[in-house]
């Protein structure tokens, strides 16, 4: 492995932890997902260890109606990650601010415009993820009576990444020019309508901002479907995805890399990162424990509503301790649902042993040990070609972070993986992504 190439770090923020039973953990303090000073302290966790960036995931619905079975989860509970990185910017100098909005519900102009503001005010470090939303829930707010199909949200999707795009790009670089002798803001001839007209959408434009201090926001991709993968290859920059094993994530970025090339992309300009839960301590014993101690506290009944929502399929009306049944076609979030499949076929799990083995990470990789024992995993898919980076999924927050970024970072620093200070400022100098140009400036370089 050439030493030159270095690990990326995403930190996967969501409440007080990512596992289900995290807000019920007696080291956490629950109320503290509802005060901003709990989400700022770990963006400068995150910042101090040197991380990429930070990411916010987000849905659109409470997933499931307010029951007592629901009560028992904090999962639902989500600020709107734009606004909350907003607020988080200027308490931070250089760590990206990646969100997740979704393409289906959310007007492409105001995404654009939303984006692009997070860009400027932060100085560079703002990146989209990219989501189609996957639930009957979500439909049912925007005046649907069920979510759209799976195949139509992703030709959609790959329409309006189009247009957001051409939003972006309405202004050329320079355009601005804010010069008081001339009296002249900005020059005309360099800021264009897009008049976009398509399938799905009819949009004139331009822009009301000029480009942003990375040209445009990171583009972010987490689906993992036939369709994610075909969208992520023409438009993602980096992806996030749930990788049980080192050889499924070799195959998965081998497959998208090629996909991406098959674009006329360079696929080295296509990140990606595996999300991964880290269970650490000083002594693998201390690591388990904590494990231990969180599993404990899932409540079986949300076990199996969790894993038969992503499932598409009521595992109650199955015996816990037999196999996984066929499940149905879904609509929803199908790459998930055959990671959850292919995992219990390969290991042979039972029900109840996939819900014990899902309900941690949700699909996502666990791993559980001292540092050196994570770090070894790290590298070893790094080096293998499983990955260009992590994500990272603390099981309570804050510890969790504080402890990857106190114990594991500095492992990989040592190793020489991973970046021990920042070289540039924004998001896309972390990545190692191009500043990408404008249409007019591309077409004036050919």
């Amino acid at each position: 492995m050439a030493r030159d190439r270095q690990m990326r770090l995403g930190a996967f923020l969501m409440g007080v932890g990512h596992h289900a039973a995290a807000w019920l953990h007696p080291s956490v303090d629950p109320r503290a997902l509802t005060r901003l000073g709990h989400y700022v302290h770990q963006a400068q966790v995150a910042e101090a260890a040197k991380f990429d960036a930070i990411f916010f995931a987000d849905n659109v619905a409470m997933l499931g109606p307010p029951s007592e079975l629901g009560a028992l989860a904090a999962l639902p509970y989500y600020f709107e990650p734009l606004s909350l990185l907003a607020a988080i910017a200027p308490q931070t100098e250089r760590i990206g601010l990646v969100a997740t909005a979704s393409a289906t519900y959310l007007p492409p102009y105001h995404l654009a415009r939303k984006f692009a503001s997070l860009d400027h005010l932060s100085g560079g470090r703002a990146g989209w993820n990219c989501v189609t939303s996957g639930s009957d829930a979500e439909a049912h707010n925007f005046g649907l009576d069920h979510q759209y199909e799976h195949a139509h949200r992703y030709a959609r999707a790959g329409e309006y990444v189009d247009v957001v795009k051409a939003l972006w790009n309405s202004w050329e670089d320079g355009a601005l020019i804010a010069d008081q002798q001339a009296r002249r803001f900005y020059d005309p001839t360099r800021i264009h309508r897009i008049d976009h007209e398509g399938p799905f959408f009819k949009v004139a434009g331009p822009l009301q901002l000029d480009r942003t201090p990375q040209g445009h926001p990171v583009i972010v991709q987490a689906g993992s479907s036939d369709d994610g993968i075909a969208l992520a290859a023409a438009t993602a920059e980096l992806v996030f995805t749930a990788q049980q094993s080192r050889e499924d994530a070799i195959a998965f970025r081998t497959r998208l890399r090629a996909a991406a090339s098959a674009n006329g992309r360079d696929p080295d300009e296509l990140l990606v990162l595996p999300g991964i839960m880290p269970f650490v301590a000083e002594t693998r014993e201390e690591a388990q424990r904590l494990h231990d101690e969180l599993l404990a506290l899932v409540d079986p009944r949300l076990g199996i509503g969790f894993v038969s929502g992503l499932m598409d399929t009521d595992l109650s009306q199955h015996p816990l301790d037999g196999p996984l049944p066929e499940p149905a076609s879904t609509q929803g979030w199908q790459s998930r649902q055959k990671l959850l499949v292919d995992t219990a076929r390969a290991e042979g799990l039972s029900i109840r042993q996939l819900i014990a083995r899902i309900i941690t990470a949700r699909g996502h990789k666990t791993v559980i040990g001292t540092p050196t024992e994570i770090a070894d995993l790290l590298e070893d898919w790094f080096a293998a070609g499983a990955a260009d980076g992590f994500n990272i999924m603390p099981p309570i927050l804050p510890q969790g972070l504080e402890a990857f970024a106190e114990m594991v970072v500095p492992e990989l620093q040592r190793r020489g993986l991973f970046r021990t200070e920042y070289t540039g400022r924004t998001l896309r100098d972390h990545l190692g992504l191009p500043f990408p140009q404008t249409p007019a400036l591309a077409a004036a370089a050919e």
